[in-house]
């Protein structure tokens, strides 16, 4: 995987860190303490040293992004994995290091920013992306939705992601509308729906012996 999208990883690399090289451009203006967490009201609850947030965070980003990438590569069953979705799976971390560096920035020079607004919108809409090229995941170790029934049954496997595609771009709409509308009981409801709705699927499909 790594040799085949050596290209794609450099790039996804260098746009994880380019909030860092924003970071120093604005070092002198960031205060010493920066938010990076908030609650659900999008009021802040969580502060980090200034060089955390400008160095730290973009480094987890490029770990996480890496994990992912060796882990990927290590699937017995890495042949089964679409182009597209492997695209899709190394440009969601760049594309949230810098929204979310973004807002962490804005908010520390003073910004008004509606958090509890944009991390809704954000989060479904990546949910209903995710939920469109679910039925294109074919069988594998490290992409999709990995229970012992979907493992063990191709047909299973397929079944389950083709009605876990719809239901995720369902419950990314929701998500995306909770935004304008609050509720985070609601945000919590429909992803527990998310994880839990297709391994029951899944599971009856296998009691009936598919």
């Amino acid at each position: 995987m790594i040799k085949k999208n050596l290209k794609v990883l450099i790039i996804t690399s260098l746009v994880i860190l380019l909030p860092i090289l924003a970071g120093v451009i604005l070092w002198n203006q960031l205060p010493e303490q920066i938010p990076t967490h908030w609650n659900a009201a999008g009021e802040v609850d969580g502060w980090s040293s200034k060089a955390f947030g400008v160095f730290g965070l973009p480094l987890m980003m490029l770990a996480f992004q890496w994990i992912c990438v060796l882990g990927t590569g290590a699937d017995p069953k890495k042949a089964n994995h679409p182009e597209k979705i492997l695209h899709l799976v190394l440009w969601i971390i760049p594309v949230i290091s810098i929204v979310l560096n973004t807002i962490v920035y804005m908010v520390a020079l003073g910004q008004s920013v509606r958090v509890e607004v944009i991390m809704p919108v954000f989060i479904g809409l990546v949910f209903t992306i995710v939920g469109n090229y679910m039925p294109k995941c074919k069988q594998n170790y490290t992409i999709g939705i990995k229970i012992p029934w979907t493992l063990n049954s191709e047909e299973n496997w397929n079944k389950t992601h083709r009605f876990a595609g719809w239901l995720w771009t369902i419950c990314g709409l929701v998500i995306m509308l909770t935004g304008f509308f609050g509720g985070f009981w609601i945000f919590f409801a429909v992803v527990l729906v998310m994880v839990f709705a297709p391994m029951l699927y899944s599971y009856l499909l296998h009691r009936k012996g598919v």
